[in-house]
């Protein structure tokens, strides 16, 4: 049987290989390196914009001082060449402001002051998705995609070694970002492309 490249459930368009290939974030070898390797930030929602203000004060102790001093120059968000809003990366580097080093690795200020208890948000939901990414098409609906990116090489590699697809390693933030009952049907419609082959 042939897998279909796009299943369509309720509004949302998702890629084939999102329940077809592996992937497990391998920490241990990119050390963070999604956080300082880019065109630009990542990629925001109006509505996190918001949020990266309201929980500023939670969060930024876990922030480096040069990360703290782009947002008091910028602001908690730019736009970048392609029109979309971002996070600030710092002054001539690729590195996001919401960085933080714990020696030879980086990790998401953010993340790391949730991690603690401090902040109940936990980062922007296209880092959480990642390798997802999430567009919205023109008749309105969203559309989900999987993203290759040569520093995340060894991520594939070690999902494909553990046997962890894509949507499992994603649960969380795939329920959070559109819901259980849609991560259900994706469940079941991996289950029966399995099946099936």
């Amino acid at each position: 049987m042939n897998i279909p490249s796009i299943i369509q459930i309720g509004d949302i368009l998702v890629s084939s290989e999102v329940l077809t290939e592996y992937f497990c974030c391998d920490y241990e070898t990119c050390r963070g390196a999604c956080c300082l390797i880019g065109d630009s930030g990542a990629p925001l929602l109006e509505s996190e914009t918001a949020l990266l203000e309201k929980h500023y004060p939670q969060y930024e102790a876990w922030m480096s001082v040069e990360g703290r001093e782009k947002i008091a120059e910028t602001g908690f968000f730019t736009v970048d060449v392609d029109g979309d809003l971002v996070t600030p990366l710092l002054r001539g580097s690729e590195e996001c402001a919401y960085t933080r080093f714990e020696g030879e690795s980086c990790f998401c200020a953010i993340e790391r002051a949730h991690c603690a208890g401090r902040c109940p948000w936990v980062k922007p939901i296209s880092c959480r998705l990642y390798p997802i990414r999430a567009s919205i098409l023109r008749n309105g609906l969203t559309a989900l995609n999987l993203h290759r990116w040569e520093i995340c090489r060894c991520a594939f590699e070690k999902g494909r070694k553990e046997g962890v697809p894509v949507y499992k390693f994603l649960r969380e933030p795939l329920i959070d970002a559109y819901g259980a009952s849609f991560y259900d049907e994706l469940c079941e419609v991996a289950a029966a492309l399995d099946q099936s082959h």
